[in-house]
């Protein structure tokens, strides 16, 4: 199985309904090509996001860049 970069739309879409669904209020997603873009004015709420998506059951792999 060959490694792939970046996330596929339908696991994009998967992703963004976690975040809306069950992550904190503050919390607005973007997908932008093949990475999604997750901005808060609460650091804390995009902490919590991190955590949420490392805890869910996701088919790829999710790794983070933060505060750029």
């Amino acid at each position: 199985m060959a490694l792939k970069e970046g996330i596929n739309q339908e696991n994009a879409k998967k992703i963004n309904k976690i975040i809306r669904d069950e992550g904190p209020r503050g919390v607005k997603t973007q997908i932008q090509g093949d990475a999604i873009r997750a901005t808060s004015k609460s650091r804390d709420d995009l902490q919590a996001v991190q955590k949420l998506l490392k805890d869910s059951d996701l088919d790829v792999a999710v790794n983070f860049t933060n505060y750029r």
